[in-house]
């Protein structure tokens, strides 16, 4: 089978650390997943907007990490905007374990975050949501 494309969005001011985390599983033997392309730093301009609906088209998967200030990343809750108008599945996954963890503007009341486990996530990755 081959592994789902996947772009992950994360707060760069303060969750690079687990987009890198997420990265590294994603080179497990067992994964089903592989990273395709992760969010851009750059201020948000038509370009910027262009460059991240190009890379988020070709994935199959958004993977959002949620941490403390996920509400406050722009350019998290524009990737996410771009997901949902493109129809490209995408989940919220609770990226800290011991802090509360809050949704990207954008998301729907319904979108879930879900908890980050190896089990979890390749569920997820699967379209178990």
């Amino acid at each position: 089978m081959a592994k789902m494309r996947t772009f992950i969005s994360f707060d760069y001011d303060h969750d690079s650390d687990l987009k890198n985390l997420l990265v590294g599983q994603a080179e497990n033997d067992d994964s089903p997943f592989s990273i395709t392309d992760m969010s851009i730093k750059e201020t948000i301009t038509k370009k910027w907007k262009d460059n991240a609906r190009r890379r988020i088209k070709g994935c199959d998967v958004v993977i959002v990490i949620c941490g403390e200030h996920t509400n406050t990343a722009s350019g998290v809750s524009t990737e996410l905007e771009i997901a949902q108008e493109e129809e490209i599945p995408y989940f919220l996954l609770y990226g800290r374990t011991t802090k509360k963890c809050i949704k990207p503007k954008g998301a729907k009341s319904t979108d879930k975050i879900y908890r980050w486990t190896w089990d979890n996530l390749k569920k997820l990755i699967n379209g178990d949501r």
